[in-house]
């Protein structure tokens, strides 16, 4: 079975990404791993507000990743896998990728304007180390283009 693999935020182009790899996952009959992002935080606040900072912004990503799980969930009647991690974005995807060798496709959206986004930029130039191929999903493609090339 064919697994693709979303980063999901609350960006338009991790958006993007998902409804491609769900709509690959609905065509191939494979299915879909959501993965959310939680970055460490770069200051060190009293260890109690420190807490309640990196629990808030696990809560939100959670909430992103269940939402768009939902959302899927919805259209195809399959549930997709649900993981939040902590640390540096690329770290903890080759991370996850090392993990998950059934992933076939990492499924990145592009940005519409200015650079194409860190992720894309970053696993572009390395795409031929991954353990998976890397598909990216231009920003500015309509639902019903992304309908049409899934």
């Amino acid at each position: 079975m064919r697994v693709y693999l979303v980063i999901m935020d609350e960006t338009d182009e991790a958006l993007r990404a998902l409804r491609f790899a769900s709509r690959r996952a609905m065509k191939t009959g494979g299915s879909v791993h959501i993965l959310a992002l939680v970055q460490r935080e770069n200051f060190n606040a009293f260890g109690a507000i420190q807490a309640t900072i990196e629990q808030e912004a696990r809560d939100r990503a959670e909430m992103v990743a269940s939402s768009a799980a939902g959302s899927l969930f919805a259209e195809s009647g399959k549930m997709p896998v649900i993981s939040v991690r902590t640390g540096d974005a690329q770290g903890v995807i080759k991370e996850y990728l090392a993990e998950h060798p059934e992933v076939a496709a990492l499924v990145l959206g592009a940005a519409v304007e200015g650079g194409p986004g860190p992720l894309v930029t970053h696993f572009s130039s390395h795409a031929g180390h991954l353990a998976c191929p890397l598909f990216i999903v231009p920003g500015g493609l309509t639902d019903e283009d992304i309908d049409r090339l899934s």
